[in-house]
């Protein structure tokens, strides 16, 4: 368990939830109550259906929010937990802004994409600069220790998550789905636009691979 200082029933955020996939399991892992914040209030049903389903519907309170502003008071959470969102604010805005809202010896879990080497193709490297227009570059999982530890945070441990996961949970199924899409999409440019990006995307992630990926963060509060 590398969450040692967690209570027995953690009071816990979910920030950028989605569907709450992750947030299922936090519940049935931990036994805590879990706000669970999104602002797309589609995700949102479809997490309520999923808990009412699973039976942990009573430890998850889902709030439609913006994770930029979170109006929480300091303290409030055991755990905060943010599984591929934290780009939207930015790591280290994130870690800072967030660390308020934890109790001592309380923990931050991140996921965010992270260059696994530096010596990173010029094409995957431009690549990554256009799907992250507008949001903070991507950094190296040393560059993002080193910034959890200047805002306060002990680095429990990190872990890559392994590209077989990106296949088997999200580049295959949508690649099997693409031909049918384009045929139906055919005389709809917007569409195939967005079609040619989501080629582009899993061409790339099949020759870079080992370059770039999702790296889990756990911290804890110093």
């Amino acid at each position: 368990m590398m969450l040692e200082d967690l209570p027995e029933n953690p009071r816990i955020l979910d920030v950028g939830c989605g569907s709450g996939m992750q947030t299922i399991e936090l519940a049935k892992l931990s036994d805590g109550q879990i706000g669970a914040l999104d602002n797309h209030e589609p995700f949102l049903e479809d997490l309520k259906l999923r808990a009412e389903k699973e039976g942990v519907s009573g430890n998850i309170r889902v709030v439609k929010g913006d994770m930029t502003n979170l109006s929480y008071e300091e303290g409030s959470f055991d755990l905060i937990w943010s599984e591929g969102s934290i780009f939207v604010i930015g790591f280290e805005k994130g870690l800072l802004e967030w660390r308020r809202l934890l109790t001592d010896k309380g923990y931050l879990v991140v996921s965010e994409m992270t260059w696994l080497r530096s010596d990173v193709p010029e094409e995957a490297s431009a690549f990554m600069k256009q799907v992250y227009l507008g949001y903070p570059e991507i950094k190296t999982s040393e560059e993002n220790i080193e910034i959890a530890r200047n805002n306060g945070y002990r680095v429990i441990g990190f872990f890559v998550l392994p590209s077989k996961s990106w296949w088997d949970n999200y580049h295959t199924p949508i690649e099997a789905k693409l031909p049918a899409i384009k045929t139906k999409y055919k005389d709809d440019n917007e569409a195939l636009q967005f079609i040619a990006f989501e080629e582009a995307e899993i061409d790339m992630f099949r020759k870079y691979s080992d370059y770039y990926g999702y790296v889990f963060y756990i911290l804890q509060v110093e």
